[in-house]
């Protein structure tokens, strides 16, 4: 038996995939969470085949959760399900360690497939994000466009002159991990050293880019 753990927050949606899941032969929902936080703690305590994880959530997002739930519980493939079909939030998620990505309105057997080819090891991407995602990689990003969107919103912040605590603070996340996509953005965007990140965040902050 296939085993699912279903995170969204919203309990509609989360009734309706636990009914469609479980319609599919061989596949049970061992438990439902309704926020990033609940999902860790969920997939640590029944270690699912594969996590059905919604991106918008109040509080953590997805792409967090997503990460936090492939470090502590490696075994449990994520599937992500999202209303957002652009590019950028695809390739997040699969660099974060998503083995699929399934748009909300896709057709119900779309999240079969993405299941199972999870729990197999494999990826599944619906195709209304795999063409789009296939053009950004035939014509890859380049600078501040190749950034994903939690760097870009770092970057922004930083060209605003807030300090890695202050950035911290908003954003929910510790100062290590600021200095960690700090250090990602300097490498990304060629720069030699903190001065000239930030001389670009503030440019970019007044339109100069």
């Amino acid at each position: 038996m296939l085993r699912v753990l279903i995170c969204d927050d919203h309990t509609l949606i989360r009734a309706g995939l636990r009914r469609l899941l479980e319609s599919f032969d061989g596949i049970e929902v061992t438990a439902e969470a309704a926020n990033a936080d609940e999902a860790v703690i969920r997939a640590c305590e029944h270690a699912p085949d594969v996590v059905v994880l919604d991106l918008s959530m109040p509080g953590r997002n997805g792409f967090e959760a997503l990460a936090e739930l492939r470090l502590r519980c490696p075994d449990s493939a994520v599937v992500i399900m999202s209303m957002h079909d652009d590019a950028s939030h695809v390739r997040e998620a699969l660099d974060r360690g998503a083995a699929g990505f399934v748009v909300k309105e896709a057709a119900p057997a779309e999240l079969e497939i993405a299941v199972r080819a999870a729990a197999a090891g494999r990826t599944y991407l619906s195709p209304q994000v795999s063409a789009p995602l296939l053009r950004t990689v035939a014509q890859p990003a380049t600078g501040v466009e190749a950034l994903p969107p939690r760097q870009r919103e770092i970057l922004s912040a930083l060209g605003a002159g807030q300090t890695s605590k202050q950035i911290a603070a908003n954003l929910g996340i510790s100062i290590k991990t600021v200095e960690t996509h700090r250090a990602r953005m300097m490498a990304t965007l060629g720069c030699r050293n903190a001065t000239e990140l930030l001389r670009l965040a503030m440019r970019l902050d007044a339109g100069a880019l």
